[in-house]
């Protein structure tokens, strides 16, 4: 017997909803599909900004740890 056949999965889904409810597996759906929602928006805000404002974007962090080292050894010494 294959363990995804289907009344094994009616089985599970009746578990889980004894366990936790169907309003808790309602909000759990409505969470992942928020999420998945902004994170569809978030790609198509980024692939409309120009590719310089996108690597400058990436590399600011990076300028902002060399310069609180920088600073942060220079007062040191």
């Amino acid at each position: 017997m294959d363990i995804f056949s289907l009344p094994h999965l009616i089985i599970l889904l009746l578990i889980v909803m004894a366990l936790f409810g169907t309003s808790k597996i309602k909000n759990t759906g409505a969470d992942l599909g928020s999420a998945i929602k902004s994170f569809r928006q978030a790609m198509k805000e980024e692939k409309q900004l120009p590719s310089s404002e996108v690597a400058d974007a990436a590399t600011q962090p990076l300028e902002h740890m060399r310069e609180t080292t920088a600073e942060t050894l220079h007062t040191k010494s």
